[in-house]
């Protein structure tokens, strides 16, 4: 019993995690020796705590946004204008060049048609594809990957402590907390010990050992292969995208990868604290998109939020629970240097409940499109019970 116990604190301390084990052990049982070529790759990116979109991408040609602001609109001086109408927040500077090039589209009034303003709620059904549906197992990104005979063990990764509820589901996935420090004990790596792991009486401690040593040996290959010369802002949100970009560098077998970032749940002095994320995230991502160069043809970022915050402001000069709010869809492939989406308005009768952003895109027909375009997937089979009427025309050809 011992034993069996220190063999599974080690798989629980070090320093990936295994998910989905046994739903494709063909590919898993094969993996030492992944894998070559560029593939397509999906980046998601969760903003968690409800960013606001409003402030992220400014409607600056609607008059209703600076009377619902009076202290916390950004200025039309300060506003990086897009066009006409939207212009990026100053913070998100990184990103205007990446939008001029083409490469950038930002889709407007889209979210989920769920009403709740539950954070958790709403992550979980955003996360899961199916909006106002616990029950659904698995998430949409699972779901994306379909029946790919990929032999990579790291085909599907997540940079944090847990796996994500988006990468749950029947295909393999792992999540790591940080390439780094991705480090076995000496003894740990020895071929005995592995060998005590192949041989464990415990049939799913069995195979959950196999795949994690594929896992390492891969993540353990991609070193060298992956140095940069670029420069990633400090932060979580930062070091995860810069670990993505090495794990794609270098060859292994990514086709999809989930990162988030914490933090804007902006209810007071929302000014500053939205500034310094935004600050943040447009450098890491327009570092992201430096640092991959040529591969970004091969390469689609998606950001989402689980809702978006009140039109107007409150009385602590921050904004609450809303309704719709902004994605952005990133990378090589992508028709960008458009703002997509039907503008509702801010007038009083325009918005949702009174209150919030009205919804006229569904989050799932963005996604729907990506993982068609971009992946080959069936979008009805990622969304189930949701069909899309057309495309936005978020992807060249």
């Amino acid at each position: 019993m011992h034993d069996m116990n220190t063999r599974r604190a080690f798989l629980k301390d070090a320093a990936i995690a295994m998910f989905g084990v046994g739903a494709a052990p063909a590919w898993l049982a094969r993996a030492a020796n992944t894998s070559s070529g560029k593939r397509k790759i999906l980046v998601a990116i969760f903003q968690r705590g409800a960013v606001d979109g409003l402030n992220t991408v400014v409607p600056y040609g609607d008059a209703n946004y600076y009377s619902l602001r009076p202290t916390i609109a950004i200025p039309k001086s300060d506003v990086i204008s897009l066009d006409a109408f939207y212009g990026l927040h100053p913070s998100l500077a990184p990103l205007k060049k990446i939008y001029d090039a083409g490469h950038l589209a930002i889709v407007e009034a889209v979210g989920s048609p769920d009403p709740t303003r539950s954070h958790f709620d709403a992550q979980d059904y955003m996360e899961s594809g199916t909006p106002g549906r616990k029950a659904t197992p698995d998430g949409w990104l699972n779901r994306s990957l379909g029946n790919s005979k990929t032999q990579s063990p790291v085909r599907a990764v997540a940079i944090g402590s847990a796996l994500p509820r988006a990468l749950r589901g029947p295909n393999a996935a792992i999540a790591v907390n940080s390439l780094s420090e991705f480090r076995l004990r000496e003894a740990a790596s020895s071929p005995t010990f592995e060998s005590m792991y192949s041989n464990a009486v415990d049939r799913v401690l069995s195979g959950t050992s196999r795949d994690t040593f594929n896992a390492v040996r891969t993540l353990q290959s991609i070193g060298s292969k992956s140095s940069s010369n670029v420069q990633y802002p400090g932060g979580r949100f930062g070091a995860a995208l810069q670990q993505i970009a090495q794990m794609i560098k270098a060859d292994v077998g990514l086709e999809v990868a989930f990162a988030d970032v914490g933090g804007w749940d902006t209810h007071v002095n929302q000014p500053g604290p939205l500034a310094n994320l935004l600050t943040g995230f447009g450098q890491a991502i327009a570092a992201f998109y430096e640092d991959l160069g040529d591969r970004m043809d091969d390469v689609v970022i998606v950001t989402m939020s689980e809702f978006g915050r009140t039109a107007r402001e409150n009385g602590n000069r921050g904004t609450d629970h809303g309704h719709a709010n902004v994605m952005f869809v990133l990378g090589g492939p992508v028709a960008g240097g458009k703002v997509h989406g039907e503008w509702p308005g801010l007038a009083r009768e325009q918005l949702y409940e009174g209150r919030d952003l009205a919804l006229t895109t569904d989050f799932r027909d963005v996604l729907g499109e990506v993982v068609a375009k971009h992946l080959g997937a069936n979008p009805t089979g990622v969304f189930p019970n949701h069909k899309t009427s057309k495309f936005l025309g978020l992807f060249n050809g």
